[in-house]
């Protein structure tokens, strides 16, 4: 069995509120922007900080507040998609600079708004095969560097962080049985295009999609309404297959905490799949969508608030950028 012990989280000092973001767009209004994407202020990550930088952090906030040692740690994962250089692999700078003896694994992985929840999967298979004990998943990204000065929408959405959290042998949750998929016929719906090895330099490239949106090829692109399909399409059922792969029913269930896409999404989620607001996490307020770092920062304010407790069965679930999703349940 594997157990979440430990879970912590960094936000960059540096705020950009509503009223500061209106001034650029005056044809917007702050109560607009809070009432659409649920968000009053965001965490923007500084020129010369990285997600490797966030990450960093979140983990010595860890170590710090659960009292643990950097030598316990035997791996370490990484989910980013704005890893510090194209190689080597930030988690290994990490191990470094961290502390963690060099008999520890480490790598990075690829992923978005799924990241947390395929970590997690990864953490539980290493301990599964006794290749690991004590595992730091660490997710970070900051994602507003990839975005265009005059992209409102996303602008709005998105916040940097990173969070922290140990998979271990033991500790107050443990791990359930996953639900993941993928779907990459999808991937032109959210993409940076150029900057890697496919286009390795800026095009200038520009277009206008069916939605009205400019499409920049050098800055991240969201098909809003393609993501929105997408995840109506896949959270039923992915839900149910937790549920069965679980042996649960969803009234069982005492909470969930799904991904912080935006409010109206879930909100929109929520109804769809009749899960009552009480049991159903949202917060984005202070944060916005930090992408791969958003469930586990969900996780951290409900324990902190008591929303969860001991005794509970919590579902979690990601979905987004891949096109990629997957769920678990976590028994506290």
């Amino acid at each position: 069995m594997a157990f979440i012990k430990a879970i912590s989280y960094y936000l960059p000092e540096h705020v950009l509120t509503n009223e500061e973001l209106v001034k650029e767009f005056p044809e917007w209004s702050v109560e607009k922007v809070a009432a659409k994407v649920g968000v009053n202020s965001r965490h923007l990550s500084s020129n010369s900080e990285t997600a490797g930088d966030l990450a960093e952090k979140a983990a010595r906030k860890l170590f710090e507040e659960y009292s643990i040692d950097p030598k316990s740690i035997d791996f370490v994962l990484l989910c980013t998609q704005s890893s510090d250089y194209a190689l080597p692999s930030t988690a290994c700078i990490l191990q470094h600079k961290l502390g963690i003896p060099k008999t520890a694994g480490a790598f990075d992985y690829n992923l978005g708004c799924s990241g947390c929840i395929y970590g997690i999967a990864i953490a539980k298979g290493l301990v599964a095969a006794n290749i690991a004990k004590n595992i730091l998943l660490l997710t970070a990204e900051t994602y507003t560097k990839y975005l265009h000065p005059q992209d409102k929408s996303n602008r709005s959405i998105f916040g940097d962080g990173a969070a922290a959290c140990l998979i271990s042998t033991e500790g107050f949750a443990e791990i359930g049985e996953f639900d993941l998929g993928t779907d990459g016929g999808g991937a032109e719906s959210l993409i940076l295009k150029t900057g890697a090895a496919r286009e390795p330099k800026p095009n200038g490239k520009e277009s206008v999609d069916e939605e009205g949106h400019v499409r920049r090829d050098d800055y991240l692109y969201m098909n809003g309404s393609d993501v929105f399909n997408f995840t109506l399409d896949i959270v039923p059922p992915m839900m149910q297959n937790v549920l069965y792969r679980n042996k649960l029913d969803q009234d069982v269930v005492d909470y969930f905490v799904f991904h912080q896409a935006n409010k109206f999404m879930l909100s929109t989620i929520r109804k769809v799949c009749g899960l009552p607001k009480d049991k159903f996490y949202i917060n984005l307020e202070n944060t916005g969508n930090t992408v791969s770092s958003t469930i586990l920062i969900g996780l951290k304010n409900s324990l902190n608030d008591g929303t969860i407790k001991t005794g509970m069965k919590v579902m979690i679930a990601g979905f987004g950028v891949g096109l990629s999703w997957g769920g678990t349940i976590l028994r506290f």
